[in-house]
């Protein structure tokens, strides 16, 4: 009988690894491979040339980066923006307000003017034609792109993750046959029925793309597979954690649906987040250092997690706040304030998140590298004030690359986390089988040598690659994101995902120091959970495909609508 389950075990590690490999391929086929088709929301014709207006904000200038080139010596690099609002009007902004847009000798002030099809918009002495495509219209055209998932079926992806799922509960109930295996199997059964019921609720609103979905409910079963190990008497809290984070999840996404009305709320989630950064500041405990954790009704929760919602939710605002340096200037100053908080309050891992993430939003919304390098010296000599002032941070960098220098002290948490990671070897000891489990912080800080220590390095590298893929995917649909808003958004949520992801993983393994943050999904935490899902939000309502995402308003399209669209299709650019 122990022959029999030993060779099942060991089944099972190649069975977790192959379908793995599975889940990621098709994932990457689906989001990465397949041809994304932009929309199309009007044109502007210039000289005999004819560019679509595949965005809601759309720079006009000579740079290389403008949406429509007009090289002429009268037109600057950036010289007007021509936005879509959410109900379908547009509006044409001088973006230096130097007096060089015109639209009927009306002079676009710091309002924009509006612009109506067939006007003539004057762009420092070119004229411009806008032609308006009509919601008909775009219905018909939005019909020949290619609907999201077609080349790979999300329900069969899914199925693989059934899978996975399925075997990881195996291997728990093989390593720990007297320990609460019911509260585990429950768990996981519960999480599968919740990722089908999304699959089906998707399904239900006429959406095919369940990608992002997949991968975050990938990394949240192995998630789950840490809290069994680590702490299977409180898996129906991270059950109940999971299933808030995915209303989370659906509910910001909603949220999103409306560009005008989440623009609308930028003040108060401002406010909302200063409060709750003071908050955090008189009412937080300490723990190793950190100020960090709020005591709520016998709950503890770490309220930098969600600030980071809300300052992606801010900082990627732009519309008629496009290229204007006072705007930009109101966000550096926010930033300022949010990582200046983090520091006072000694968490310098989640502060240096929240800088990375404020180099991507201001050179995104900027494009000016002077800035980011001026931010860059700024954070240089605030970090060695730091380490000054902090003898703690101190430690941590003077013990950086000298762990096996003191096992027993400094380096007590690295040297075993590295210890059971190479223990794990490539196909890992089964789940719950590990003994990293019992050291302090293995299932959060250390969770990734903790995963390669169950799971193995081969699923350890998988569950990285899982979230580059969704870096890639997240940067690739920033071409053809319907707004700025969205596709900035997007990119700072994975480049703060990212930057979490390398400081956890080097940070365990010696190769940073060691700043105690969490893998996202994985580590186990309630509040690092929701956030994580509530940040897939912002890369869902970037993904603009056919039929992809909830968080993207459906064309509408009247279906008896017979014009002939040979007239429109004359105004794409030549040779397209």
């Amino acid at each position: 009988m122990s022959s029999l389950m030993d060779y099942t075990l060991a089944l099972s590690k190649y069975v977790l690894i192959f379908i793995s490999i599975a889940i990621l391929l098709r994932c990457i086929r689906s989001l990465l491979s397949e041809h994304t088709e932009p929309e199309i929301w009007g044109y502007l014709r210039w000289e005999g040339e004819s560019y679509p207006l595949t965005h809601w904000e759309n720079l006009i200038g000579r740079s290389l980066s403008a949406d429509v080139r007009v090289i002429s010596p009268g037109v600057k690099r950036a010289h007007a923006v021509i936005r879509r609002g959410g109900s379908g009007h547009w509006r044409v902004y001088d973006v230096f307000h130097n007096g060089r847009v015109w639209i009927k000798n009306a002079k676009a002030g710091p309002g924009g003017l509006p612009v109506e099809d067939g006007d003539t918009i004057n762009i420092g002495g070119e004229k411009v034609r806008f032609r308006f495509v009509t919601p008909e219209k775009r219905g018909k055209l939005d019909l020949k792109r290619k609907r999201a998932g077609y080349g790979v079926s999300p329900a069969g992806t899914l199925l693989d993750l059934t899978l996975f799922q399925l075997t990881l509960l195996l291997q728990h109930a093989m390593t720990r046959r007297q320990e609460n295996i019911g509260a585990v199997a429950l768990s996981f059964v519960a999480l599968i029925a919740l990722e089908w019921s999304c699959y089906h609720f998707m399904r239900f609103l006429n959406r095919s793309g369940f990608e992002i979905e997949t991968l975050a409910f990938y990394l949240t079963s192995l998630g789950m597979s840490v809290a069994a190990s680590s702490a299977p008497n409180d898996m129906l809290k991270q059950l109940l954690l999971t299933i808030a984070a995915v209303l989370l999840f659906a509910l910001l996404g909603w949220w999103l649906r409306d560009l005008e009305r989440s623009m609308a709320a930028r003040s108060t989630v401002v406010i909302g987040t200063i409060m709750l950064m003071f908050v955090n500041i008189v009412f937080s405990d300490a723990v190793l250092g950190a100020r960090n954790w709020l005591t709520v009704g016998g709950l503890s929760i770490q309220p930098s997690e969600l600030i980071k919602v809300g300052y992606i939710y801010a900082g990627a605002s732009t519309l008629d706040r496009l290229y204007r340096s006072r705007n930009l200037y109101s966000f550096i100053f926010f930033s300022a304030f949010c990582v200046g908080t983090l520091a006072l309050i000694g968490d310098f891992g989640t502060a240096l998140i929240f800088f990375v993430t404020f180099l991507v939003i201001s050179y995104l919304r900027s494009g000016s590298i002077a800035t980011v390098i001026l931010a860059i010296s700024g954070a240089a000599m605030a970090a060695f004030l730091a380490v000054s002032i902090k003898p703690y941070i101190a430690r941590r960098f003077s013990t950086w690359g000298h762990v096996w220098d003191d096992v027993y002290g400094a380096g007590f948490q690295q040297t075993r986390a590295m210890s059971a990671a190479a223990a794990g070897g490539l196909y890992g000891k089964g789940a719950g089988a590990g003994w990293l489990k019992d050291i302090f912080a293995a299932n959060t800080d250390m969770v990734f040598a903790m995963v390669c220590e169950e799971q193995g390095l081969i699923i350890g590298v998988i569950m990285v690659a899982a979230m580059l893929v969704l870096a890639l995917f997240a940067v690739r649909s920033a071409r053809h994101g319907r707004s700025a808003y969205y596709s900035i958004a997007a990119c700072a949520a994975m480049s703060m995902l990212l930057t979490q992801l390398a400081m956890n993983v080097f940070g365990s393994l010696d190769i940073l120091p060691f700043t105690g943050v969490t893998f996202p999904f994985v580590s186990r935490g309630g509040t690092s959970l929701l956030a994580c899902w509530m940040l897939m939000a912002f890369i869902k309502s970037a993904d603009n495909r056919r039929d992809a995402s909830f968080a993207v308003r459906e064309v509408s399209m009247d279906t008896d609508a017979e014009e002939d669209l040979s007239d429109w299709e004359v105004w794409q650019p030549r040779g397209k």
